[in-house]
């Protein structure tokens, strides 16, 4: 059996299906053994009242006999001859008279209580027993009464003398019919004033009398009933007595509940108990659990014979059904399968490996729709780039060919609209995340739909195509002559325009002519291609019309630009001195003078811009950089300009070039100047320490006096010697002073005031204090020092 196949088929949904029958089963089932365990519950609780209450009705019965056995005993210990002569000190003759009277009264006790059938009181003063009617000695009454054969005179009287005081007890009777056993009800009157016993009260009554309540019980239940004394001796049994009484006892529950399990020696038994409500005695029923359980174990059959025949009916119509619902799946899993018998089945589960395979399925062709869609939308790309362009195939009939890509020609007049997307680059900026083809994507979708669904909104047919990084709409016209067409097509593009640019879409329009047929769609493409050149002139976010162009060009034609040579000379020298200001108005009267006009011609508009580049590289050599300087770092500039859509850029390029070359010329000019400069303070520098060197010494030296030497205020040199040195002329004389001081004490030249006054100090207290602020020490301690 391979094993891995039946733990992969655990996915199959008979599986599954197997588990949700059968998980609903279980309520059912849940629901019938509910209901078995409350029906045994109550079937329980009913046995349980039946026989309470027959154990309480033998406990009635039996009561009634007791009650009367203990109202006679009571009356007999209680009666005042039997009190006279148990407690008198008579003589025997009176005694003996008194104990007749006695034994004739008990006659009435007799006939008062006819369902006791014996009763009798021992007299111990002279063992004599008074019955109804007579009076005997022990042995003759004993003979009389008990004497049955199954108790002998000694036993009789150990019961008698020996047993507790208000006891059952069972004794043999004997009357005229045949022996029997009765139930004794003993109490042993008070001793006599000299301590001595004087006589017991024994009242009977026959088993007989309590055995045919016990037998109705019996003959109900099939138990046992037993009657126990205050010893738990068992008194009375409807049968042999077979129960163990010590086991009985152990199971008797002393806190009086009524039913209790007790094991047997044939099965567990049932045992019911209840105290009698008159006497100590207590009535016990056991109930063989075979007997007791026997009603109820016809429902647990019953129960467990439907719920078998449920599950095995269950089970089978699951199984039919399983299979009858399983046989379509399982075909259409063979089918997908065998259509996809490449691939190896890994999924078990029939709904998932359906659901896979119509997924893959409807997957595969939404690629091939897209992939048709695609090529689809590339074949009409590439027939409209064809019209656009003049490349019209003589074999193609295109009239079938455009019906085929859903093109309907409304008329034989058309016309092209360009869009150029003047912001592209901010565009993407704003669409993080997106791949670059799909930004360019996105835009052509949009302004697509929007200028087809303009064109269709002025009954016009709108078909739009990218061509050379332009987004072109060829223009159906509507309506055959339509001659609203040429100002629906301004509008439309109008239109366009504004509405994209709430998508922060700048877009510079151009449209071409009218043209008829199919061939004339070339014509306009390449009109509306020379008006899209212009927005070089006309600048950009402008809607350009190829009409308006030639008619400007027809009625202004131009031949030339103005830029004399006398205007280039004077931007030369402003140039050359760094005057931005002057150089940027004279460029910009020039430019001014040509632009505005009604439409210059791209060529002249062209040659003028680079004539006022080339300006400004003569400017540049002029002043003697145009190899290694400004030019050299930026050899792109030219390109820069060149690749300006627009005058208006061309003229920013331009500006930026020009300050770049006046802040260059201004800067070649300080440098000139400051060079000059710089020499001339070097020279006044050496000129300065050189002075200070050969009159250190002498103590009238100071700033004010070297100025007036070199012709300068002391203030003012002393700037610019500490500009050049980093310190100020008192610092220098002062250092250059100590300095030679300290050479003077390695020379041991003299003292230290001598050698302050060489120094060029008058007094020694100056010294040291100067020579302490430069040194750190004392002149007297430097001196120790380098001693």
């Amino acid at each position: 059996m391979n094993f891995k196949y039946l733990w992969e088929k655990r996915k199959s949904i008979i599986v599954t299906w197997l588990v949700s029958y059968s998980a609903v089963l279980v309520v059912p089932m849940a629901v019938s053994l509910l209901v078995y365990m409350q029906s045994s519950q109550a079937l329980k609780s009913e046995i349980h009242r039946a026989n309470d209450s027959m154990l309480r009705q033998v406990r009635y019965t039996i009561d009634t006999q007791i009650d009367l056995m203990k109202r006679l005993n009571m009356e007999i210990t209680w009666n005042t001859k039997l009190q006279d002569l148990m407690y008198s000190s008579k003589s025997s003759g009176d005694a003996q008279f008194t104990a007749y009277q006695l034994a004739k009264e008990f006659r009435m006790y007799q006939t008062s209580y006819a369902s006791i059938d014996e009763f009798y009181v021992t007299w111990e003063q002279e063992a004599a027993v008074i019955r109804p009617g007579n009076v005997r000695d022990f042995a003759t009454a004993f003979n009389t009464i008990h004497n049955t054969g199954t108790m002998n005179y000694g036993q009789w009287l150990e019961n008698i003398h020996q047993s507790a005081n208000n006891r059952f007890l069972l004794l043999p009777h004997l009357d005229s019919a045949e022996p029997r056993t009765g139930i004794a009800y003993l109490i042993h009157l008070p001793k006599d004033l000299n301590g001595r016993e004087t006589g017991t009260v024994v009242v009977m009554a026959d088993t007989g009398r309590f055995q045919q309540a016990i037998e109705s019980i019996s003959g109900f239940s099939g138990g046992q009933v037993l009657i126990l004394n205050e010893e738990n001796e068992v008194l009375l049994s409807n049968l042999p007595v077979s129960i163990n009484q010590d086991s009985l006892l152990k199971h008797l529950p002393p806190d009086g509940s009524r039913m209790v399990n007790m094991p047997a020696r044939d099965g567990d038994s049932e045992l019911f108990y209840i105290q009698s409500s008159v006497s100590k005695l207590k009535y016990v029923l056991v109930i063989p659990s075979s007997i007791y359980w026997e009603k109820a174990e016809y429902v647990r059959r019953f129960t467990y014979i439907s719920l078998f025949i449920s599950l095995l009916s269950a089970g089978v119509l699951t199984w039919f059904f399983m299979r009858r619902n399983y046989s379509p799946i399982q075909k259409l899993v063979q089918l997908l399968t065998d259509k996809n018998s490449h691939e190896e089945r890994t999924d078990w589960n029939e709904l998932s490996f359906i659901q896979r395979a119509i997924s893959n399925t409807r997957r595969e062709k939404e690629t091939i729709a897209l992939q048709m869609q695609i090529h689809q939308h590339v074949l009409r790309s590439n027939m409209l780039n064809r019209l656009l362009k003049g490349k019209m195939d003589t074999l193609l009939p295109y009239e079938e060919a455009l019906k085929s890509f859903d093109i309907q020609l409304r008329s034989d007049d058309f016309a092209v609209i360009l869009f150029v997307v003047e912001n592209s680059e901010s565009l993407s900026a704003q669409l993080p995340g997106i791949d670059l083809n799909e930004k360019n994507k996105l835009v052509q979708f949009i302004i697509s739909n929007v200028v087809e669904e303009l064109a269709g909104h002025y009954h016009h047919a709108g078909y739009m195509v990218e061509v050379d990084e332009m987004m072109v709409c060829l223009v159906n016209c509507g309506e055959p002559e339509s001659a609203l067409f040429r100002e629906d097509l301004a509008t439309i593009a109008a239109e366009a325009q504004r509405f994209l640019s709430s998508y922060q879409m700048d877009l510079t329009v151009s449209i071409g002519g009218i043209h008829s047929s199919l061939p004339g769609i070339a014509e306009a493409y390449r009109e509306a291609v020379d008006a899209m050149a212009y927005k070089m002139v006309l600048g950009k976010q402008e809607i350009i019309t190829y009409d308006e162009i030639r008619s400007e060009q027809a009625d202004h034609p131009q031949t030339g630009y103005y830029y004399p040579l006398q205007v280039e000379q004077q931007i030369i020298n402003m140039i050359k001195v760094g005057d931005f200001e002057q150089a940027t108005r004279l460029i910009s009267e020039v430019t001014d003078r040509n632009f505005n006009q009604p439409i210059t011609s791209l060529t002249l508009a062209r040659c003028l811009i680079f004539n006022l580049a080339g300006t400004m590289v003569k400017a540049v050599n002029e002043l003697g950089g145009g190899d290694n300087s400004l030019l050299g770092d930026n050899p792109l500039w030219l390109d820069k300009i060149i690749a300006c859509d627009t005058i208006l850029e061309m003229k920013a390029e331009l500006q930026t070039l020009l300050a770049e070359v006046c802040a260059y010329a201004a800067a070649r000019l300080e440098q000139n100047v400051s060079h000059e400069r710089a020499e001339s303070l070097r020279d006044l520098v050496v000129k300065v320490t050189e002075h200070i060197e050969e009159h250190y010494s002498d103590s009238n030296l100071s700033v004010n006096l070297i100025g007036e030497h070199f012709n300068l205020k002391g203030s003012y040199l002393s700037k610019l010697f500490k500009n050049q040195t980093g310190e100020g002329v008192l610092d220098y004389i002062n250092k250059y002073r100590i300095g030679q001081a300290k050479a003077m004490i390695r020379a041991r030249q003299g003292s230290i005031a001598d050698i302050a006054k060489l120094a060029g100090y008058n007094e020694a207290a100056t010294f040291i204090r100067v020579f302490k602020k430069y040194e750190g020490i004392t002149p007297g301690k430097y001196k120790e020092i380098n001693g």
